[in-house]
């Protein structure tokens, strides 16, 4: 959830790092350099050209962070692992904002760069990368992070916090604190070492590390090991009361409210136990949750929306507000949007839709109010119907277009298919497409594959036609 509306397990080692060092050395270059061309600076995606990257696909991320609360500041070294899908002379990372870089290396060597626009960070390696061969680059930095304001799309980014930062990442803010493929459909796992002064706490993505203190210094270490695409990576640094349980099967939950606002007896468990509710719920549904661990976080971060970061979702919310149906929406998205993600940005109601449904799910299972009187209130009451649900407008991803009009595209497809077929789609897509990328037309072809029916001209009506669909 976004807007105002509510709008292979890698572990960074010496060995690893060696074997790779010796895989891409100058020795095993054997194509002369009018074979290496650039990579191009961006990924395609037509509501965003500059975000992503061409010839390259990484399979990991390390991100080694310290923080200092005074200034701001933060002093880093980020690690990426990829693959050349192309003979390289030179490649992009997404990177933006004041931050000043030390060093930088490719497979241990200094390598030439430039920053170029509001965010390329092109990287000349020492030699040629072949297409095929793995690559280390290690980058040295140092700055104070800033968030992105879009006009249109809100706050993302590094957002500083009275007590330290959280970083929200969707659409564009990934870049604002470490070098990065910022393209959807180039997931990578993560590692990420946050240190900080002790007293404060540090959640992110995956699951908990050692945690080590020396010096009045203590740091962190969490890990994503399932592919996450880079919007979906997480930061809370600050002062936090952390609930830890464990869910059927054992199942890690991991949730945590911000000091300043964790203010009745009592909140964290509600907290953690109906997020273990909501999503053993789910899971009944749409098949086994797809992550390692689960939870959330609730912060006084100052954005106005909750976000489905990827296994720990985060409410800029009190705690009141953050009730069933919105922790239904969040946690939906680890389905529909985190461990399936759209391929491009057009496709976000495969993202909004299904969670904005699991809203509507929640409200009949537990609050006795049918999805078709939702659906009924909806149609009635929505104003607004230009627009194309499955191509919203670069400016619109967040708005109740994708939303509303997503959802009630499911519904009415419900109604068209029954209810057996429609709740095997709830259940194939995600399992089918786990930890993938997907498209809308992939998404037609597999309901018309499962149903055995030709259903063009219902999704052209609800998805890619402006009006009021007739009933």
């Amino acid at each position: 959830m976004r807007g105002a509306n509510r709008g292979h397990r890698v572990i960074i080692s010496c060995a690893l790092s060696a074997g790779l060092l010796a895989a891409t050395s100058p020795a095993a270059e054997a194509a002369p350099a009018s074979q290496f061309s650039p990579g191009a600076p961006g990924a395609g995606d037509p509501y965003f050209p500059d975000m992503g990257n061409g010839g390259y696909d990484v399979s990991h991320y390390d991100i080694r962070l310290a923080f200092t609360p005074g200034t701001g500041a933060i002093n880093a070294t980020t690690t990426v692992l990829a693959t050349a899908t192309q003979n390289l002379s030179s490649f992009d990372l997404d990177f933006q904002g004041p931050l000043t870089i030390s060093r930088l290396s490719v497979n241990g060597q200094d390598a030439a760069f430039t920053r170029s626009g509001a965010q390329e960070l092109v990287i000349t390696p020492p030699y040629g990368l072949r297409k095929g061969s793995p690559f280390v680059v290690s980058v040295t930095y140092a700055g104070v992070p800033q968030k992105i304001d879009d006009p249109a799309l809100g706050l993302s980014g590094w957002v500083a916090t009275k007590d330290g930062a959280v970083a929200l990442n969707q659409p564009i803010g990934a870049a604002t604190y470490y070098p990065v493929n910022d393209t959807p459909d180039d997931k990578a796992t993560y590692t990420q070492s946050i240190t900080v002064p002790s007293g404060l706490t540090v959640l992110a993505n995956g699951e908990p590390g050692p945690t080590t203190t020396q010096g009045g210094q203590t740091t962190f270490r969490w890990s994503m090991n399932r592919p996450m695409a880079s919007e979906l990576s997480m930061l809370a640094i600050g002062g936090y009361n952390v609930t830890r349980g464990v869910m059927a099967g054992g199942l890690p939950n991991i949730t945590a409210i911000g000091k300043s606002i964790d203010t009745k007896p009592g909140q964290g468990k509600v907290f953690n136990q109906t997020t273990a509710q909501v999503i053993q719920w789910e899971s009944s549904m749409y098949g086994p949750y797809p992550f390692d661990s689960a939870g959330g976080i609730i912060a006084d971060v100052g954005v106005h929306y909750a976000l489905e970061t990827q296994s720990r979702p985060v409410y800029d919310q009190r705690t009141s507000d953050v009730d069933g149906d919105l922790l239904a929406h969040e946690l939906g998205h680890q389905w529909f949007g985190d461990s399936l993600t759209p391929v491009h940005w057009s496709d976000i109601w495969l993202n909004e839709g299904f969670a904005t449904y699991s809203e509507w799910l929640y409200q009949e299972k537990f609050n006795n109010i049918p999805v078709q009187q939702t659906f009924a209130d909806t149609y009635a009451g929505e104003e607004d119907w230009s627009g194309q649900v499955a191509d919203p407008g670069r400016d619109h991803i967040f708005d109740d277009l994708v939303y509303n009009r997503g959802a009630m595209t499911l519904q009415a497809l419900r109604t068209k298919i029954g209810d057996r077929a429609f709740f095997a789609v709830l259940n194939l897509w995600p399992s089918t497409h786990r930890y993938g990328n997907v498209s809308t037309r992939e998404f037609i072809q597999f309901v018309e594959r499962l149903t055995h029916r030709d259903l063009g001209s219902f999704f052209r009506t609800w998805l890619y036609q402006p009006g009021k669909p007739a009933l």
